[in-house]
């Protein structure tokens, strides 16, 4: 029996694909926390930490086929510094990177329908992050096979219920220009089968497809759809003038839905959302249920529960912090870990002081006071290579010890960009003064940097 991971598999899909798949596969589904989950006989659950490659790698090894459905839009329990799509690369990187060690033969990554509108830079933040992650996810040598949507109709999906909640709770809308925008909406069903029928076939190794239901309208028509399958009157008023901070800000309230999940999918619905054609998708044997009656099973078959909002409010425990930064040319990401001590050591000339070993590990001091040092850096050579260097924080009175509070460069993106990113940090201070402290200024260093790395030639130094 062949073995699938599915990475997010507690989610709405993941959960859909469970139930799917497991009576002919052996499943291996992948999360950070399964201490609730019980393995069954083809179903087993793998604790895996997607920030972690050797995480990743434990995740994924024995198994045929990879399901990827992560994204990291929804709010964190802990501190977090950097943007959802430098997070999902990471998160990608490490998942295609263990891909390729371990041997996995196919990774099917389900993600967004890219509109046909010229310049990808005119994509919004979601649509872009949405690329980026299948150009990594593709850029180890493992097969990918990119399934794109639009809306997914089924009970749980985020941007349904956000949806569901505006329709339940306004007598009257007031419709910003995206409204008119078109859409092609897919039922749970048809994504499980696209997926279904995918895995392991070559025909659609090294492919982008991209699915939609039979329906396509503009979201005016799809709110008045669903205001019909919910019993309700619905008054829509079209204004010309309502900006995407506008839209986010009414959305979030009225919903209950968290700022941060809101803000990129609003950006993404000024775009036309309708699946191109391929010619594989005659292959694809699809129920393609209409819109109507998606709605009503979705409906239907959501948990009964009260539209109560709930309050987010973060843990203070540890720390993650994510910068994408520029990769000079010629260089790879040893060359940025060994500039980092040499370059803070001259930038800062006069506050700190970085005394490097000849084993690549790195303390930092305070030049007027050298007795103790503040963070000490153990370089990981086993787990280090010319396109990924990590670093273990390992001392220093500023950090606890923990055995996996780490600092990494890697590059991303075929070697486009750096990403340098600190991981499961726990700061010895208390947790308002590193705020406005010792996570401003390694924020501010960090972009320092990045301007030393894009204005950097051979013969100039900072």
């Amino acid at each position: 029996m062949k073995k699938i991971a599915i990475a997010g598999a507690n989610g709405f899909i993941g959960q859909a694909l469970l139930e799917k798949l497991s009576p002919s596969y052996h499943i291996v589904a992948l999360s950070r926390n399964v201490s609730s989950q019980k393995s069954s006989e083809n179903i087993e659950w793998r604790s895996c930490d997607l920030y972690s490659m050797l995480d990743a790698e434990k995740g994924l090894e024995g198994v045929d086929y990879a399901i990827y459905l992560v994204h990291s839009m929804m709010p964190s329990a802990r501190l977090t510094q950097g943007s959802f799509s430098d997070t999902d690369l990471v998160l990608a990187d490490n998942f295609a990177r263990a891909a390729n060690k371990v041997g996995v033969k196919q990774i099917i990554y389900l993600g967004g329908i890219i509109p046909d509108e010229g310049d990808p830079g005119d994509l919004s933040s979601h649509l872009k992050s949405r690329l980026e992650v299948e150009v990594t996810l593709s850029s180890y040598g493992v097969p990918l096979t990119a399934i794109r949507t639009a809306m997914i109709v089924g009970p749980g999906g985020s941007s349904f219920h956000m949806l569901e909640k505006l329709v339940r709770r306004l007598p009257v809308m007031i419709c910003p220009q995206w409204t008119l925008s078109k859409t092609q909406p897919i039922a749970l069903q048809d994504v499980i089968a696209g997926i279904e029928q995918s895995i392991g076939d070559e025909r659609f190794f090294h492919q982008e497809i991209e699915l939609g239901g039979p329906d396509i309208f503009n979201y005016q028509r799809l709110l008045k759809l669903m205001a019909k399958a919910l019993g309700k009157r619905r008054l829509l008023i079209t204004v010309p003038l309502f900006t995407a901070k506008l839209s986010t800000l009414w959305v979030s309230l009225v919903t209950g839905t968290s700022r941060k999940l809101v803000a990129p999918l609003i950006q993404s619905l000024r775009h036309d959302m309708v699946a191109k054609d391929h010619p594989l998708k005659q292959e694809l044997k699809l129920p393609q249920i209409p819109f109507e009656k998606s709605v009503r099973e979705a409906i239907d078959l959501a948990p009964k529960k009260s539209y109560k909002r709930k309050k987010f409010i973060p843990r203070a425990s540890d720390v993650r912090s994510i910068q994408r930064l520029p990769l000079p040319p010629g260089k790879d990401a040893s060359w940025v870990a060994k500039e980092y001590s040499t370059w803070l050591d001259r930038y800062m000339k006069g506050i700190l002081f970085v005394k490097n070993d000849d084993k690549g590990n790195s303390s930092f001091y305070l030049r007027f006071f050298k007795r103790w040092p503040l963070l000490i850096l153990t370089l990981s050579p086993e787990r280090s290579s010319e396109n990924r260097y990590l670093f273990y924080i390992t001392g220093g009175i500023l950090a606890k010890t923990t055995d996996r509070g780490r600092l990494e460069f890697r590059e991303v993106m075929q070697g486009k960009y750096i990403i340098a990113a600190i991981h499961d940090f726990c700061p010895t201070l208390p947790w308002y003064i590193y705020n406005i402290s010792q996570a401003w200024i390694h924020l501010w260093v960090m972009n320092r940097f990045g301007n030393y790395l894009r204005n950097y030639s051979g013969e100039h130094h900072e």
